[in-house]
Parts: structure tokens; C-alpha cells; sequence
């Protein structure tokens, strides 16, 4: 189910119905609809994999109440141990070791790592219902491709009385509005232009290369940041408030800041997870320390997407990025301008990588994009979809600059006006049912 299509509509709205007009009378109820409705959303997929996600949850969850109960610290340590075995056990064995992967793998072990962690550091007390805890690792609308919250962000809020507010679900169908217009018209246009042109690279100019480049990297945005906005968009429909993953990226002007406003919930588990303690343990290195420390955590970034030497090189490509930051310091930016155009081409040197099939495609279309027929003309405005996806992106970079302070392009409230907000969402609206790419693609972050 696709949040898209229409069997994920008609879902919803019978959820939407029964948690606030037939479940709200408690929360225990109201909880156990979102175990219910999370697992029927994840069996929609595959059922057997709800075998997984509901084993490795409750053992997870019986381990964290026993490493909170435990004293001694060895036996802290070696539960731990346990639980990250059987977490990341499963992630290991079907991401790298077999050929099908359960849908929301990553995104779900790394709530389950997360938890026993910081239950371990005595950050976070663990749940004291196992339906809250399973409720949220399952919870339907981040279970596929997050954003990752964390066990003190979520479990709280699950095991307090929620309230429908106006103003909040409001907001929320808005959130999901633009996050569908980026999906539907931009991201899937984008996947369908830069597919052509990876596929046939070898007999293209640089100039068509370079147009390719630029729709896989609008393609990875609207796709993902769309799917994020529809997740926080529904989570504030329920009652919840889950973390920003993505803060208008490519207003970023250099690559640190980029990474700052980019997947923002995996960047701060990698950093507090990964990098931290890599760093601490290497910071007798010095600088030198510290920089293998930002390449090995990149490195993992890239490889966390799936076995592949695209990825590997993709996180270590953007770790390399770093590098000339982290020797001479983060001195006074450059004009802002010339900054965020300088951080978008870095960015979609990267896609590249990320966008290939495989190394030796990555290389010949790096091989051929840096030629003199970069200059050669190219004609992109065959069909009125090329001109129309182009004027959105254009529409979608306008409005990100206006919104710039704001958590969403739509939250426009300060236009006082109604019939103006109206011509607004209806006009998104006609745009969607208008120019919507015929095929309807997954999400790109499903396969990770």
C-alpha cells in the first residue's frame, strides 16, 4: 500500500475513523489500533515478514525491561550484546546475505538498537507496556522509511491521552498535500526522465548526462523528503509529533550543513550511534583521527543503503567532502550564493554513484559527462510533462526560499485570506491530477 494509492486512502480514513470516534476512549485502545493497523499495513506487503518484525520486537522489548532490572555490569553489557545481535542479525542476513529484503528492515532495527542503548547509558526508561513499545517500532506511518525516531521522543507520547486538535490535523493534510505534489508529479516525472538517460549514457552527450544527473538528484529529494512530509503529515493526524527529516537541504551552502538539513534522523543516529564514539576512540589521532573518523562513518552511511560498491563509494564521496573543511576549519562561508550552487553540484556528483546500477556505469558516466560535448545542445522540452516537471522544481525551489523558516511550504497561515489558501491546495490539487506520472513508483527508500 502505497501512501499514494488508493487502497492506502481507504485504509487510512477507516483507521482515522476508529482511533478518534470508536478507540479514543483510552489510550490502551487507541494503542492497540496502531499495533493492529501497523501490522495490516505491513502484511499488506508480505505477511511472513510480520514474523520478523514482531519476534526480534518482543524480544527486543523483554531484553530492554531486563537490562534496566540488572545491577551488575557484565551482565548489562552482555544483554546488550544479545539484543544487538538479534537486532542487527536480521538487518545483516537479509540486507547482505539474501536476495530479499522485508520492507522497513533498516529503518525498524535501528529503533530497536537505539532503544537498547540508550537504555543501557541510562538515558531512556524502558516501556512499561509491550504494546507501546511494539506501537512504536510498527508505527504505520514511519515503518517503511521512517524518519527514525527515538524511544524518548515517541514511547512518551504514546503512553499519554491524546486529543484531535484542529489546528494540528489541519496543518498535517497540508504537509501530506505537498508531499504528495513532490512524489507524484516531481519525484516520479524526475525517475522516469533519469532513467532513460543512465540507461543509454554511453550514446548521449554531456550535456544530456548533465540534465540526467540533475533529475536523479531532484528525483531522490522529492522522492524521499515526499514520503517524510506525508509520515509527519499523518503522525500529526493521530496526535503525534515526529522528528523533521528533512529542513530545505539544497538552501544548505556547504556540505556539512547540507548533511545537517539532509535525512536528518539517520544523520544524528549515525552521528550519536557511530561517529561519536569513533571519534573518541581516535581522538588521540588527532586531526588525522578525526577525519577517519568522518570517512568510516560515511563509509557506513553508503554501505547501510545495500552491498554494493555504488553505495560504499557514495558515502565515502561525501565523507571526502569533509575533508577540506576539517583541515584548514570551518572558516567564514563563502557568498551564500555561490555557496548552495557549489554544495548542490557536490551533491549531484555524489547521485550519480547512488543512481547507478552498478560501479563500472558510475565510471562511464563520469567518463562522459566531463568531455566537450558538454556544450553540445540538448532538447528537453520534447513533451509537455519535461516542461511542466521543470516549472515545479523551479515552483518547489521558489517556495522552499519563501519558506525557508518554516517546517513546511504549506504551513501559509500568514496569508489571512481563505479564498487565497484555497486557490492554493485546489491548484496543487489539479496539478497532481493533471500532470501525475503515469506509473506509480515505490518509494526509492522502501529498497533500503
Amino acid at each position: 500500500m502505497l501512501f499514494t494509492t488508493l487502497p492506502f486512502f481507504l485504509f487510512f480514513v477507516a483507521f482515522f475513523i476508529l482511533y478518534w470516534f470508536v478507540f479514543a476512549g483510552t489510550i490502551k485502545a487507541q494503542n492497540g489500533l496502531i499495533l493492529a493497523g501497523s501490522y495490516f499495513f505491513y502484511g499488506w506487503w508480505d505477511w511472513r515478514f510480520l514474523f520478523l518484525l514482531a519476534g526480534t520486537s518482543l524480544a527486543v522489548y523483554f531484553l530492554g525491561a531486563w537490562l534496566c532490572r540488572t545491577a551488575r555490569e557484565g551482565r548489562k553489557n552482555l544483554l546488550l550484546g544479545v539484543g544487538l545481535l538479534i537486532s542487527l542479525g536480521g538487518l545483516l542476513y537479509f540486507k547482505y546475505f539474501h536476495s530479499l529484503l522485508p520492507l522497513g528492515l533498516s529503518f525498524y532495527t535501528f529503533k530497536m538498537i537505539s532503544y537498547l542503548v540508550d537504555i543501557r547509558k541510562g538515558k531512556t526508561a524502558p516501556a512499561g507496556d509491550v504494546v507501546v513499545f511494539c506501537s512504536y517500532i510498527a508505527f504505520f506511518p514511519c515503518l517503511l522509511a521512517g524518519p527514525i525516531d527515538r524511544p524518548a521522543s515517541l514511547i512518551p507520547q504514546l503512553e499519554r491521552r491524546r486529543e484531535f486538535r484542529y489546528s494540528a490535523g489541519s496543518d498535517g493534510m497540508r504537509q501530506i498535500l505537498w508531499g504528495i505534489f513532490k512524489k507524484v508529479v516531481i519525484a516520479d516525472n524526475c525517475a522516469s526522465f533519469s532513467s532513460d538517460i543512465f540507461a543509454h549514457y554511453a550514446s548521449l552527450p554531456a550535456s544530456a548526462l548533465v540534465y540526467g544527473a540533475f533529475m536523479a538528484t531532484i528525483w531522490v529529494y522529492a522522492d524521499f523528503s515526499g514520503y517524510s512530509d506525508m509520515a509527519i503529515g499523518m503522525s500529526r493526524l493521530l496526535g503525534f509529533t515526529v522528528s523533521p527529516n528533512f529542513n530545505y537541504p539544497f538552501l544548505a551552502t556547504n556540505i556539512a550543513e547540507f548533511w545537517r538539513r539532509w535525512h536528518i534522523t539517520l544523520t544524528s543516529w549515525m552521528t550519536d550511534y557511530v561517529f561519536t564514539p569513533l571519534n573518541i576512540f581516535l581522538r588521540d589521532l588527532g586531526k588525522g583521527g578525526l577525519i577517519l573518523a568522518v570517512l568510516i562513518n560515511f563509509t557506513l552511511i553508503g554501505l547501510w543503503h545495500g552491498p554494493c560498491w555504488t553505495y560504499v563509494f557514495f558515502g565515502l564521496l561525501n565523507g571526502c567532502y569533509f575533508i577540506p573543511m576539517l583541515l584548514r576549519g570551518f572558516r567564514r562561508r563563502r557568498a551564500a550564493g555561490i555557496g548552495r550552487i557549489a554544495t548542490f553540484l557536490l551533491v549531484m556528483v555524489s547521485i550519480i554513484l547512488f543512481r547507478s546500477v552498478s560501479l563500472d556505469q558510475a565510471l562511464g558516466f563520469y567518463r562522459r559527462i566531463f568531455q566537450t560535448s558538454l556544450f553540445s545542445p540538448f532538447f528537453i522540452f520534447e513533451k509537455v510533462n519535461t516542461v511542466v516537471t521543470l516549472v515545479c522544481i523551479l515552483g518547489m525551489f521558489v517556495a522552499e526560499w519563501a519558506q525557508r523558516g518554516k517546517p513546511h511550504v504549506l504551513q501559509i497561515d500568514g496569508i489571512r485570506a481563505f479564498p487565497v489558501r484555497a486557490l492554493i491546495y485546489f491548484g496543487l490539487m489539479g496539478i497532481i491530477l493533471t500532470f501525475a506520472a503515469t506509473k506509480n513508483a515505490d518509494f526509492i527508500y522502501f529498497r533500503f
